[in-house]
Protein backbone atom coordinates (compact mmCIF):
# COMPACT_ATOMS: atom_id res chain seq x y z
CA UNK A 1 0.00 0.00 0.00
CA UNK A 2 1.46 3.48 -0.72
CA UNK A 3 1.83 6.19 1.71
CA UNK A 4 -0.64 8.47 -0.19
CA UNK A 5 -3.50 5.92 0.05
CA UNK A 6 -2.55 5.33 4.29
CA UNK A 7 -2.52 9.08 4.69
CA UNK A 8 -6.48 9.12 3.09
CA UNK A 9 -7.77 6.68 4.87
CA UNK A 10 -6.80 7.92 8.16
CA UNK A 11 -8.74 11.05 6.82
CA UNK A 12 -11.31 9.15 6.28
CA UNK A 13 -11.35 7.16 9.61
CA UNK A 14 -10.96 10.68 11.85
CA UNK A 15 -13.15 12.50 9.61
CA UNK A 16 -15.82 9.32 10.54
CA UNK A 17 -14.85 10.12 13.86
CA UNK A 18 -15.80 13.71 14.18
CA UNK A 19 -19.04 12.84 12.53
CA UNK A 20 -19.79 9.92 15.50
CA UNK A 21 -19.08 12.35 17.96
CA UNK A 22 -21.36 14.87 16.63
CA UNK A 23 -24.28 12.59 16.00
CA UNK A 24 -23.56 11.53 19.81
CA UNK A 25 -24.00 14.90 21.08
CA UNK A 26 -26.93 15.95 19.25
CA UNK A 27 -29.11 12.88 20.21
CA UNK A 28 -28.20 13.95 24.17
CA UNK A 29 -29.18 17.15 23.10
CA UNK A 30 -32.87 15.61 21.53
CA UNK A 31 -32.81 13.43 24.62
CA UNK A 32 -33.28 15.96 26.77
CA UNK A 33 -35.29 18.53 24.90
CA UNK A 34 -38.19 15.38 24.81
CA UNK A 35 -37.75 14.64 28.33
CA UNK A 36 -38.40 18.29 29.39
CA UNK A 37 -42.39 18.61 27.85
CA UNK A 38 -43.10 15.41 29.95
CA UNK A 39 -41.90 16.85 33.20
CA UNK A 40 -43.62 20.25 32.42
CA UNK A 41 -46.73 17.45 32.60
CA UNK A 42 -46.37 15.75 35.26
CA UNK A 43 -45.51 18.72 37.64
CA UNK A 44 -48.73 20.47 35.87
CA UNK A 45 -50.75 17.73 36.82
CA UNK A 46 -49.63 16.84 40.12
CA UNK A 47 -50.22 20.93 40.55
CA UNK A 48 -53.73 20.42 39.24
CA UNK A 49 -54.44 17.37 41.42
CA UNK A 50 -53.23 19.40 44.92
CA UNK A 51 -55.60 22.31 43.88
CA UNK A 52 -58.92 20.42 43.20
CA UNK A 53 -58.33 18.27 46.50
CA UNK A 54 -58.79 21.61 48.27
CA UNK A 55 -61.68 22.44 46.30
CA UNK A 56 -63.47 19.21 47.15
CA UNK A 57 -62.23 19.91 50.94
CA UNK A 58 -63.74 23.14 51.27
CA UNK A 59 -66.95 22.13 49.43
CA UNK A 60 -67.15 19.23 51.36
CA UNK A 61 -66.98 21.50 54.67
CA UNK A 62 -69.35 23.50 53.05
CA UNK A 63 -72.04 21.02 52.71
CA UNK A 64 -71.30 19.84 56.54
CA UNK A 65 -71.77 23.16 57.31
CA UNK A 66 -75.16 23.44 55.54
CA UNK A 67 -76.09 19.61 57.26
CA UNK A 68 -75.47 21.11 60.63
CA UNK A 69 -77.68 23.97 60.36
CA UNK A 70 -81.19 23.22 62.77
CA UNK A 71 -84.04 23.59 61.41
CA UNK A 72 -86.63 26.34 63.47
CA UNK A 73 -89.10 24.38 65.46
CA UNK A 74 -92.78 25.09 64.46
CA UNK A 75 -94.79 27.62 66.47
CA UNK A 76 -98.29 28.36 67.45
CA UNK A 77 -99.60 31.87 68.39
CA UNK A 78 -100.29 31.32 72.44
CA UNK A 79 -104.08 30.91 73.62
CA UNK A 80 -105.52 34.31 74.67
CA UNK A 81 -107.56 33.68 77.85
CA UNK A 82 -106.30 30.81 80.51
CA UNK A 83 -109.25 30.44 82.83
CA UNK A 84 -112.96 30.20 82.95
CA UNK A 85 -115.09 31.51 85.27
CA UNK A 86 -117.51 29.46 87.81
CA UNK A 87 -119.70 28.15 85.92
CA UNK A 88 -123.33 28.63 87.74
CA UNK A 89 -121.59 32.21 88.58
CA UNK A 90 -121.82 33.43 85.22
CA UNK A 91 -125.29 34.91 85.11
CA UNK A 92 -126.84 37.34 87.38
CA UNK A 93 -129.85 36.64 89.76
CA UNK A 94 -131.96 39.00 88.00
CA UNK A 95 -131.39 37.36 84.28
CA UNK A 96 -132.14 33.82 86.84
CA UNK A 97 -135.26 35.20 88.07
CA UNK A 98 -136.33 36.09 84.51
CA UNK A 99 -135.48 33.06 82.70
CA UNK A 100 -135.51 30.30 85.61
CA UNK A 101 -137.77 32.02 88.09
CA UNK A 102 -138.52 28.33 89.71
CA UNK A 103 -135.17 27.18 89.92
CA UNK A 104 -132.48 29.79 90.03
CA UNK A 105 -129.87 27.57 92.17
CA UNK A 106 -127.97 25.70 89.48
CA UNK A 107 -126.41 22.68 88.82
CA UNK A 108 -122.95 22.04 87.92
CA UNK A 109 -122.04 19.69 85.05
CA UNK A 110 -119.55 17.03 85.70
CA UNK A 111 -115.88 17.80 84.65
CA UNK A 112 -112.21 16.37 85.60
CA UNK A 113 -110.69 20.00 84.50
CA UNK A 114 -112.90 22.89 85.25
CA UNK A 115 -110.36 25.05 83.92
CA UNK A 116 -111.14 23.40 80.51
CA UNK A 117 -114.28 22.62 80.20
CA UNK A 118 -117.29 23.34 82.69
CA UNK A 119 -121.05 23.91 82.37
CA UNK A 120 -124.12 24.56 85.08
CA UNK A 121 -128.17 23.75 84.19
CA UNK A 122 -131.00 25.15 85.77
CA UNK A 123 -134.45 23.80 85.83
CA UNK A 124 -137.92 25.76 86.48
CA UNK A 125 -141.53 24.51 87.21
CA UNK A 126 -144.36 26.90 87.05
CA UNK A 127 -146.78 24.74 88.17
CA UNK A 128 -150.56 26.34 88.14
CA UNK A 129 -152.46 23.19 88.97
CA UNK A 130 -155.72 22.94 86.68
CA UNK A 131 -154.32 26.04 84.77
CA UNK A 132 -150.73 24.27 83.73
CA UNK A 133 -147.18 24.80 84.07
CA UNK A 134 -144.20 26.55 82.38
CA UNK A 135 -141.47 24.75 82.26
CA UNK A 136 -137.91 26.36 81.67
CA UNK A 137 -135.05 24.51 81.13
CA UNK A 138 -131.27 26.30 80.85
CA UNK A 139 -127.64 25.03 80.00
CA UNK A 140 -124.62 27.12 80.00
CA UNK A 141 -121.72 25.45 78.92
CA UNK A 142 -117.56 26.59 78.64
CA UNK A 143 -114.84 25.15 76.52
CA UNK A 144 -111.49 26.28 76.55
CA UNK A 145 -109.22 25.58 74.02
CA UNK A 146 -105.11 25.76 74.41
CA UNK A 147 -102.92 26.25 71.82
CA UNK A 148 -101.08 23.21 70.36
CA UNK A 149 -98.51 22.27 67.48
CA UNK A 150 -100.14 19.34 66.20
CA UNK A 151 -103.97 20.83 66.95
CA UNK A 152 -103.17 24.47 65.77
CA UNK A 153 -103.47 27.35 67.79
CA UNK A 154 -106.29 27.42 70.65
CA UNK A 155 -108.82 30.29 68.62
CA UNK A 156 -108.44 28.21 65.71
CA UNK A 157 -109.47 25.10 67.68
CA UNK A 158 -112.12 27.29 69.14
CA UNK A 159 -113.78 28.67 65.84
CA UNK A 160 -113.94 24.55 64.55
CA UNK A 161 -116.08 23.83 67.14
CA UNK A 162 -117.90 26.67 67.15
CA UNK A 163 -118.84 25.42 63.34
CA UNK A 164 -119.49 22.27 64.97
CA UNK A 165 -121.93 23.60 67.59
CA UNK A 166 -124.06 25.28 65.09
CA UNK A 167 -124.18 22.60 62.96
CA UNK A 168 -125.36 19.89 65.59
CA UNK A 169 -128.05 22.09 66.81
CA UNK A 170 -129.40 22.70 63.38
CA UNK A 171 -129.71 18.56 62.72
CA UNK A 172 -131.72 17.37 65.83
CA UNK A 173 -134.16 15.32 65.13
CA UNK A 174 -137.67 16.06 65.12
CA UNK A 175 -137.13 20.30 64.82
CA UNK A 176 -139.52 22.24 62.63
CA UNK A 177 -139.86 26.14 62.25
CA UNK A 178 -135.78 25.89 62.33
CA UNK A 179 -134.73 28.92 61.98
CA UNK A 180 -130.53 30.53 61.95
CA UNK A 181 -129.29 33.80 62.57
CA UNK A 182 -126.45 35.76 63.66
CA UNK A 183 -125.62 37.65 66.85
CA UNK A 184 -123.64 40.55 67.00
CA UNK A 185 -122.33 41.97 69.55
CA UNK A 186 -121.85 38.76 71.37
CA UNK A 187 -117.93 37.19 71.66
CA UNK A 188 -115.73 37.45 68.62
CA UNK A 189 -118.75 35.38 66.81
CA UNK A 190 -121.92 34.19 67.85
CA UNK A 191 -125.26 32.41 66.04
CA UNK A 192 -128.57 32.09 67.33
CA UNK A 193 -130.10 28.49 66.11
CA UNK A 194 -134.05 28.14 66.90
CA UNK A 195 -136.60 25.48 66.26
CA UNK A 196 -139.58 23.48 67.96
CA UNK A 197 -140.01 20.54 68.67
CA UNK A 198 -143.09 18.32 69.66
CA UNK A 199 -142.50 15.95 73.10
CA UNK A 200 -145.08 13.83 74.86
CA UNK A 201 -145.03 16.50 77.55
CA UNK A 202 -145.86 19.58 74.89
CA UNK A 203 -144.92 21.65 72.33
CA UNK A 204 -141.11 22.63 73.47
CA UNK A 205 -139.36 26.08 71.68
CA UNK A 206 -135.92 25.84 71.85
CA UNK A 207 -133.13 28.13 71.85
CA UNK A 208 -129.66 27.66 71.36
CA UNK A 209 -127.12 30.39 71.05
CA UNK A 210 -123.24 29.27 70.37
CA UNK A 211 -120.89 32.22 71.00
CA UNK A 212 -117.19 31.88 70.33
CA UNK A 213 -114.84 34.71 72.54
CA UNK A 214 -110.91 33.96 71.84
CA UNK A 215 -110.35 30.62 72.42
CA UNK A 216 -113.43 30.18 74.42
CA UNK A 217 -116.75 28.47 72.85
CA UNK A 218 -119.73 29.46 75.03
CA UNK A 219 -122.62 27.19 74.50
CA UNK A 220 -126.46 28.68 76.16
CA UNK A 221 -129.43 25.88 75.59
CA UNK A 222 -132.80 26.89 76.48
CA UNK A 223 -135.97 26.00 76.35
CA UNK A 224 -139.60 26.65 77.20
CA UNK A 225 -143.03 24.72 76.89
CA UNK A 226 -146.46 25.29 78.28
CA UNK A 227 -147.91 22.41 80.22
CA UNK A 228 -151.26 20.87 80.96
CA UNK A 229 -153.03 23.25 78.99
CA UNK A 230 -150.99 26.14 79.65
CA UNK A 231 -149.78 28.44 76.73
CA UNK A 232 -147.22 27.86 74.74
CA UNK A 233 -144.38 30.29 75.13
CA UNK A 234 -143.07 33.20 72.88
CA UNK A 235 -140.10 31.99 70.73
CA UNK A 236 -139.04 35.52 70.06
CA UNK A 237 -139.26 36.17 73.69
CA UNK A 238 -137.35 33.38 74.71
CA UNK A 239 -134.83 33.56 72.11
CA UNK A 240 -134.04 37.56 73.48
CA UNK A 241 -133.42 35.56 76.87
CA UNK A 242 -131.34 33.00 75.72
CA UNK A 243 -129.05 35.95 73.89
CA UNK A 244 -128.95 37.68 76.90
CA UNK A 245 -128.01 34.93 79.09
CA UNK A 246 -124.84 34.54 76.22
CA UNK A 247 -123.65 38.09 76.59
CA UNK A 248 -123.45 37.73 80.56
CA UNK A 249 -121.55 34.63 80.29
CA UNK A 250 -119.39 36.19 77.44
CA UNK A 251 -118.57 38.63 80.16
CA UNK A 252 -118.28 36.20 82.38
CA UNK A 253 -115.10 34.83 80.89
CA UNK A 254 -113.45 37.80 79.78
CA UNK A 255 -113.82 38.87 83.26
CA UNK A 256 -112.51 36.10 84.44
CA UNK A 257 -109.54 36.74 82.38
CA UNK A 258 -108.53 40.40 83.28
CA UNK A 259 -110.93 41.75 80.75
CA UNK A 260 -113.68 44.45 81.25
CA UNK A 261 -116.33 43.84 84.15
CA UNK A 262 -118.71 40.72 85.11
CA UNK A 263 -122.74 41.57 84.94
CA UNK A 264 -125.13 41.92 81.98
CA UNK A 265 -123.47 43.92 79.62
CA UNK A 266 -122.73 42.65 76.20
CA UNK A 267 -119.01 40.76 75.71
CA UNK A 268 -117.06 42.34 72.71
CA UNK A 269 -113.80 40.78 71.13
CA UNK A 270 -110.70 40.20 73.84
CA UNK A 271 -107.40 42.12 73.73
CA UNK A 272 -105.68 39.97 76.19
CA UNK A 273 -101.86 39.31 75.39
CA UNK A 274 -101.44 35.84 74.43
CA UNK A 275 -99.83 33.40 77.24
CA UNK A 276 -98.79 29.91 76.67
CA UNK A 277 -100.73 26.44 78.58
CA UNK A 278 -100.85 22.68 78.48
CA UNK A 279 -102.93 21.26 75.37
CA UNK A 280 -106.56 20.90 75.44
CA UNK A 281 -108.09 17.24 74.47
CA UNK A 282 -111.89 18.61 74.67
CA UNK A 283 -113.55 17.22 71.60
CA UNK A 284 -116.69 18.71 69.83
CA UNK A 285 -120.25 17.10 70.40
CA UNK A 286 -123.81 17.77 70.10
CA UNK A 287 -126.20 20.33 72.19
CA UNK A 288 -128.57 18.54 73.89
CA UNK A 289 -132.23 18.24 72.79
CA UNK A 290 -135.23 20.28 74.84
CA UNK A 291 -137.49 18.03 77.03
CA UNK A 292 -138.52 18.51 80.34
CA UNK A 293 -135.81 16.45 81.97
CA UNK A 294 -133.03 17.76 79.75
CA UNK A 295 -129.76 17.21 81.36
CA UNK A 296 -126.64 19.17 81.02
CA UNK A 297 -125.91 19.90 76.93
CA UNK A 298 -123.22 17.47 75.75
CA UNK A 299 -121.26 19.84 74.84
CA UNK A 300 -120.58 20.30 78.89
CA UNK A 301 -119.84 16.29 79.35
CA UNK A 302 -116.75 15.08 80.94
CA UNK A 303 -113.63 15.37 79.09
CA UNK A 304 -112.38 11.98 77.65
Amino acid sequence: MSEGTMQRRAQRDDQRDQRTKRAGGLNRLLAAAAALPVMLIAAGCSSDSGSGSGDDSQKAGADTNAGATVSAAPTVQAAAYQSLPEPCAVLSKKTLTELVPKGTKGKEGTSSDTATRASCSWSSLDNNGVKGSQFRWMNVSLLRFESDAASGSGEQQAQEYYTKQIQDAQAVTGATNAKTQALAGTGDEATTVRYDLKKKEGAFKQQTVVTRVENVVVTVDYNGAGLAGEKTPSADTLTKAAEKAAKEAVAAVQSANGEGTNGEAAGGGSTTSPSPGKSSTASPSASSSASPSASPSASASKKS
